[in-house]
């Protein structure tokens, strides 16, 4: 009850203070309420992970009963990965928000959403009651909705918003018909009402009720085709803000997910290869997608579908190891997810506080018009690189040791594998690895086109050197980063109790324990430490060799051109093209060209412009069709004054006559009956 009041009072106290106080002291006002928040659930959430769950029982309602908030040790591990990324993202966009210190009505209602953010997210690891998760659901979604549409003044944000929130309701739709599914069977709001019900039927009616939930929670996720409104809202939100949901909210979609496989009894095979196929898809379609992006947002939003992917195929190996009783597979599965779900939450915040300090050194997200800039911002271009190698995988970077782990999964599954799970397992092998490699030429493209070079336009405003507030977050998420890399059985050691869960009814007999995993994985560290340690020699014996050295500097050949130009550089889109034309029947790619009609030509070029087509014929197509046949009524609607009285004294005649119709055919019923 402590922890519920402390929640309350901080709530208040920060919303109620932050709207009066001067501009400057309300995200320091926001920075205190989320550390706080953070050091108190932390600690509870360190003491689960190694000791005994956590429980409160709230008096709650009529209408909801008794609310439990449970801490286990899933809930645990989400708790720490959404606190040290909303810590990171307050303290970020304190400084990032400094641009727009004029907006002090939109700088309330920004801080003050952020707190209502991370604090329902947690709710939502907390408590164990359909009507409360859906009311914490819901919060998350609004004060989510508000952080996106910080610039609202811009048509395309509040598209992007208004978006985002029509679909963050049809997951809650799809949530909430699972619950009233389950209660209307029980008679209880209770989450232990489900397992009940689950196990009274058999697995068929579990495994339906899985994917309702799951529809709901992957449209949350980012799930492909459940993905189309996350190219929108994480370009057009801030950037600490796109850090956090690409860090944490949709993360929150995958913690659903988990917490569903542990509450529903399901045929966890079907389910397994049912995830494992929908993870693929997501992955490789998300990278796709991110290399012929020419936004830089917009690229690492399609690089959050590509992780999801990433996250899904190790759930769904853990799915399909409960289905075959394997325990090598459900622990390598589910500890692979997890890891990455820290790992991704990491690398992608970093990425998108990076763009932020582009975007404001240069006020553009372009690809194409920026070049250069690592020159004039090291700090941002170094930190860049640093999260682009672990995002790709590279060791001896934290995303190496996750994706291993899932790696390792995969091929311990072909142990004894059947037909179909045999091909399910080289076909996710296969692509993981084409992930790999399409994010490796995703990445060289953005930081070089971003970071090297020349610039390729004018940039008005000369970039400056980074503001040492953002940069303390930023070298805060690289010490994790490296961390992971270098000791991965740390972390590995902290999620033998969340994957213990998913460890029910295994013959443990011959089985190798967590421990001899992780020592396993431990090597990784080591050889990790070792490449860092030669490496280091490498540059050092270099240096010391060209020390006494003189420099000299000329100017490289010119191919024949006397007056270079930065036209003559790759362009973005240039340097992804032989990939762009073997891509082109799968994507969508529209194309304006400019063509070349002289000899000295003055202007010429092409631009390519990417859709998603998903989005294309999920969305777009059904909604112009309902258009079209709505447009077949418009003459209703005619601006005539006696049309619009005709058609309410025809409503009201109709409500009048329909319920005297209606009985006067019961009445000939029972007429009938009667004979």
């Amino acid at each position: 009850m402590t922890m519920v009041t402390a929640f309350i009072l901080i709530i208040l106290t920060a919303t109620l203070l932050i709207p009066l106080v001067h501009v400057p002291w309300k995200g320091l006002i926001a920075v205190a309420s989320v550390l706080v928040i953070a050091i108190i659930t932390s600690i509870i959430s360190f003491q689960v992970l190694f000791g005994s769950n956590y429980e409160i029982v709230l008096q709650g309602t009529l209408v909801t009963g008794k609310i439990l908030l449970k801490i286990d040790a899933i809930a645990a591990w989400f708790i720490l990965v959404i606190n040290f990324t909303c810590i990171t993202g307050v303290l970020y966009g304190v400084s990032y928000m400094k641009a727009y210190q004029t907006q002090k009505d939109n700088l309330s209602m920004h801080w003050v959403g952020f707190i209502f953010m991370q604090t329902s997210l947690i709710s939502i690891c907390v408590v164990q009651n359909m009507i409360a998760f859906l009311i914490s659901w819901e919060i998350m979604a609004l004060s989510s909705f508000i952080l996106v549409i910080f610039e609202y003044q811009k048509r395309e944000t509040l598209k992007a918003g208004i978006n985002y929130l029509i679909q963050s309701h049809i997951g809650i739709m799809f949530l909430t018909l699972g619950f009233i599914w389950v209660s209307f069977n029980t008679n209880s709001f209770d989450f232990n009402a489900i397992t009940q019900y689950s196990t009274l039927h058999n697995e068929s009616i579990g495994t339906a009720l899985f994917l309702c939930f799951f529809v709901g929670f992957a449209i949350k996720a980012g799930f492909v085709p459940f993905h189309t409104w996350l190219p929108y809202a994480h370009p057009a939100a801030p950037s600490h803000v796109s850090g956090v949901m690409s860090g944490v909210i949709i993360k929150i979609g995958i913690y659903g997910i988990l917490r569903m496989l542990l509450l529903i009894k399901l045929n966890f095979l079907f389910i397994g290869y049912f995830i494992l196929l929908m993870s693929i898809i997501s992955g490789v379609y998300g990278v796709m997608l991110a290399i012929i992006q020419h936004n830089l947002k917009r690229l690492l939003a399609y690089h959050s579908i590509e992780n999801i992917g990433i996250i899904g195929i190790g759930i769904g190996l853990g799915c399909i190891g409960i289905g075959n009783q394997n325990y090598l597979l459900i622990v390598l599965g589910f500890s692979g997810a997890l890891l990455h779900t820290l790992n991704h939450s990491l690398f992608k915040s970093l990425l998108f506080y990076s763009a932020g300090n582009v975007y404001q050194a240069t006020h553009t997200l372009d690809i194409e018009q920026l070049g250069g800039i690592g020159k004039k911002m090291p700090h941002t271009s170094g930190l860049f690189l640093i999260a682009a190698l672990a995002i790709c995988g590279l060791p001896p970077f934290n995303g190496f040791v996750s994706e291993f782990i899932i790696y390792s999964g995969m091929i311990t599954g072909l142990n004894g594998a059947d037909k179909a799970l045999l091909s399910y397992i080289v076909l996710g092998l296969f692509s993981l690895a084409l992930i790999g490699g399409l994010a490796i030429l995703c990445f060289t493209k953005a930081f070089g086109a971003v970071f090297l070079g020349n610039p390729r336009h004018i940039i008005k405003e000369v970039p400056s050197k980074e503001a040492i507030g953002k940069l303390i977050p930023m070298y805060a998420i690289v010490l994790f980063i490296v961390a992971i890399g270098l000791f991965p059985s740390l972390f590995l050691r902290a999620l033998s109790k969340p994957v213990g869960l998913y460890i029910t009814n295994i013959l443990l007999m011959n089985q190798p324990s967590l421990q001899a995993i992780s020592t396993t994985v431990s090597l990784l560290g080591i050889w990790a430490i070792g490449f860092i340690v030669l490496a280091s020699l490498i540059y050092l014996i270099r240096w010391k060799s060209s020390q006494y050295k003189s420099l000299q500097y000329n100017s490289t050949w010119g191919c024949g051109y006397t007056a270079p130009t930065s036209k003559m550089q790759y362009t973005a889109s240039s340097f992804v093209r032989a990939y762009r034309k073997l891509a082109e029947p799968i994507l969508s790619i529209h194309k304006v060209k400019k063509e070349i009609t002289s000899i000295f030509p003055i202007t010429g070029g092409q631009e390519t412009h990417p859709y998603d087509s998903v989005e294309k014929w999920f969305i777009d197509y059904p909604i112009n069709r309902i258009k079209t046949f709505l447009n077949r009524f418009v003459f209703l609607q005619n601006g005539n004054l006696q049309f619009y009285i005709l058609y309410g004294v025809s409503f009201i005649i109709l409500v009048l006559i329909v319920p005297l119709v209606f009985n006067y055919i019961l009445l000939l019923i029972n007429f009938f009956k009667t004979l």
